[in-house]
């Protein structure tokens, strides 16, 4: 064989090399595209970053993550033929886990605000929230307006904490709500902003040492957290959501997690649509 025909030969196989890569890689798109389309960090499993310690919206029981919230997104996940696992974290690093993707998804009645909106997408809001307010027994404390020049424990990067922060109050910052509940019951902080509606279970819970004494709404409504840019979950999400709506689902988890509250006027969650 001549070099002329060697190297033809051999531009021609290096042609159908390349025309064979680009083809598969089109195809392991295509194919990936069609496996995940929500861009999951594992196709048909929802990874949802959510704490431990925090009824009646999330905790563990008997070795399994329950709750409003969860129950909740385990019933919208359902509707688009995803299993959820939870996975354990604290708040103060759910929404920067969410942010670079160690969890598809934040769980844990994630208050929407403009100050997380630089680090995360939010769903539809499914709940509201009021701020609770307790103390040890026998404290004089009665109300929001006796907190300035107390120690007030608060879970680090809550709405709580930036309720303490904007209204000048001296917040004693812990990782979770068992270490603001010890607070309490340790006297180094005189009062705990709480999620009202477990402050209030903690509250009922504690044998009379500890006593939800106010609340009040938040301005806010809360939401599942997704990934910035991540726009196919977050729309995939919110139409389920309006489904669980929908068919009695988000209701009965109501009922059963907080019996007897009283909605606020104008209050509708999802996209509002949904009867």
């Amino acid at each position: 064989m001549t070099l002329r025909a060697r190297l033809l030969a051999t531009i021609s196989v290096a042609a159908v090399a390349l025309s064979m890569t680009a083809c598969s890689g089109g195809a392991n798109a295509d194919t990936t595209a069609k496996d995940n389309p929500y861009g999951l960090v594992q196709p048909g499993v929802l990874r949802a970053g959510t704490l431990s310690d925090a009824p009646p919206n999330v905790y563990l029981k008997d070795g399994k993550f329950t709750g409003f919230d969860n129950d909740l997104l385990t019933a919208v996940a359902a509707k688009l033929d995803l299993k959820v696992q939870f996975v354990g974290t604290e708040f103060s690093s759910l929404l920067a886990q969410v942010k670079t993707k160690k969890f598809d998804v934040g769980s844990s009645s994630i208050t929407i605000t403009d100050a997380r909106k630089k680090t995360v997408d939010f769903t539809d809001k499914y709940d509201f929230g009021y701020l609770g307010l307790e103390v040890p027994a026998g404290s004089s404390i009665t109300s929001f307006d006796q907190l300035k020049g107390k120690r007030v424990a608060v879970v680090q990067g809550t709405v709580q904490d930036d309720y303490a922060t904007h209204n000048g109050l001296n917040p004693v910052r812990v990782p979770d709500y068992n270490a603001a509940l010890n607070q309490l019951r340790t006297g180094t902080a005189d009062a705990w902003v709480s999620p009202a509606e477990i402050g209030e279970k903690t509250a009922s819970e504690s044998n009379g040492k500890i006593v939800a004494v106010a609340k009040e709404l938040s301005e806010n409504g809360m939401a599942y957290a997704v990934a910035p840019g991540n726009d196919k979950l977050r729309e995939a999400l919110n139409k389920a959501l309006d489904e669980v709506i929908a068919d009695g689902t988000w209701q009965k988890l109501e009922d059963r997690y907080y019996p007897g509250r009283e909605i606020p006027a104008g209050f509708h969650p999802g996209s509002g649509k949904a009867s």
